[in-house]
């Protein structure tokens, strides 16, 4: 498994660190691992996030198996709401 996490360490939005802070606080809660990449510290993070979700506006958090884009926030809390957290992870076994 190699589920990344983008998120930011360096924002004024409450609202983005609320959002990560809530998608690590679950993925912990369900004992999922995952990378937590931290796209202020380089910009070709910023970048990879944009380039793999399709995205060139993306902002944190954002959610990622491998090269395989899960989605944002709101696509994740959906997946809660709806109990297909591991589907949306792409951790469903093949």
């Amino acid at each position: 498994m190699s589920l990344k996490v983008f998120c930011t360490s360096v924002t004024a939005s409450r609202e983005v660190k609320s959002q990560q802070a809530e998608m690590t606080r679950i993925l912990e809660s369900k004992g999922i691992q995952y990378e937590y990449v931290d796209i202020s510290q380089d910009n070709s993070f910023l970048e990879e996030m944009r380039t793999k979700s399709g995205n060139p506006k993306a902002v944190p958090p954002q959610i990622f198996n491998g090269d395989h884009y899960c989605g944002d926030f709101e696509m994740f809390k959906d997946a809660i709401e709806c109990d297909t957290m591991t589907e949306f992870l792409k951790l469903s076994k093949e």
